[in-house]
């Protein structure tokens, strides 16, 4: 029977994990879409600056949705202190990583006060 729920437990991590990617991918496509089709519409800086934008929410996303399926790969081998290490090391370059998304996105860290056109939005 618990054999059973790991080997469930090891698909979900995996469907998660591409679920992930799609994510990523899917948010690529959709932001770049959105840029070839307002190119002319707008500003080159204006719309670069929106691509970026779209395209590192997209990558945040993905990341924290990389960070379940971890978690959830981590508990489906057997525990050990090198699989706890790894899985702690991943966490700590996603959230860094999805830090400087942020940064790059709103123009702060995430821990700063936003401004108060951010808090009416």
């Amino acid at each position: 029977m618990l054999e059973q729920i790991l080997t469930y437990l090891e698909h979900a991590g995996a469907a998660i994990s591409l679920f992930a990617v799609a994510v990523v991918v899917v948010g690529f496509a959709l932001t770049f879409g959105r840029y070839l089709t307002q190119f002319r519409e707008s500003k080159p800086a204006e719309n670069f600056k929106r691509f970026k934008i779209g395209l590192g929410k997209s990558l945040t996303l993905g990341l924290e949705i990389l960070v379940l399926a971890d978690v959830i790969e981590t508990i489906t081998v057997t525990p050990s202190y090198q699989s706890l290490a790894v899985l702690a090391f991943l966490v700590v370059v996603r959230t860094v990583v999805s830090w400087t998304l942020v940064l790059e996105i709103e123009g702060r860290w995430p821990w700063q006060p936003g401004t108060k056109e951010e808090a009416n939005a």
